[in-house]
């Protein structure tokens, strides 16, 4: 596992971009027969990536990070199939996971498997919970689906919403995901803070020679981070997350902190931004 302590605010202004990329970019999330985690210190979240190719994986504990014999003993999971079709396990349930279905996995499960099937990619964002929902699957039909934006500011987009009020039931955990239509590359424009909550992108469906430039930083002090395929971004709570790619694309986003009210957010005009 992976530990990652984030600069804060200040610090982030002298960061070259080597430094940016190792703070707040997960480059290594998908490898082959294995799962990755990075555990990070806003909000204690530990975000990953499962790739069962040849055998099937378990999601387990690091005991020296978590201090926990298993991974959701203190914890709720959000997790998502951006591959082919595959298989979780939640303590012997099995779920069947086509791409774009999320499966949400309450405190106190004690084993989580991924199995593979069409070369599924199984991409999870996990928080600390204090009570414990139930382990619920929310098949991409039955996300809340809103579409935003337009074509003629380039960012028509469909946004599904997964674990929030009014979907699946979590502690502080909210999920959904996001897909541009043919013509439009800007995501979340305007673009917006949410010092409650902290955020994570990732990054999908972008072809092999394509990339989001994401924005982040104070909106009077602005960086760029080039993002590509199954790539994710951390986005503290005091730092705009925008983004435009070269290609239409796909992001999930995960929040978690202090509430879990999707339209709490301090919007930030175009104009003041720098």
């Amino acid at each position: 596992m992976e530990i990652r302590s984030l600069p804060n605010e200040q610090s982030y202004r002298h960061l070259t971009t080597k430094e940016l990329r190792g703070a707040y970019v997960l480059e290594n999330l998908f490898v082959e027969d294995a799962v990755s985690t990075a555990y990070l210190d806003a909000d204690r979240a530990i975000v990953g990536g499962a790739m069962p190719v040849s055998k099937s994986l378990v999601l387990e504990a690091s005991k020296k990070e978590m201090a926990a014999e298993y991974f959701n003993e203190r914890r709720e999971t959000g997790i998502v199939n951006v591959g082919g079709d595959g298989i979780v396990k939640v303590d012997g349930q099995e779920f069947q996971m086509q791409t774009r279905d999320m499966l949400y996995v309450g405190r106190g499960a004690k084993r989580v498997e991924f199995a593979g099937g069409k070369n599924p990619v199984f991409y999870f964002v996990s928080f600390p919970a204090h009570t414990s929902y139930p382990t619920v699957h929310i098949p991409e039909k039955n996300a809340d689906k809103t579409t935003l934006g337009s074509l003629e500011t380039s960012n028509k987009r469909t946004l599904r919403k997964y674990v929030f009020n009014g979907g699946a039931r979590s502690c502080q955990l909210v999920m959904g995901l996001t897909e541009l239509e043919t013509g439009s590359v800007w995501n979340t424009m305007p673009a917006h803070t949410h010092v409650r909550r902290m955020e994570v992108y990732l990054y999908y469906n972008l072809p092999d020679d394509g990339m989001v430039v994401h924005l982040m930083g104070p909106a009077s002090e602005t960086r760029n981070l080039l993002m590509r395929n199954r790539q994710a971004v951390v986005s503290p709570a005091w730092s705009i997350h925008c983004g435009a790619g070269t290609a239409k694309y796909s992001f999930v986003w995960a929040m978690g902190g202090e509430n879990q009210e999707f339209a709490d957010m301090d919007a930030v005009a175009i104009k003041d931004m720098l």
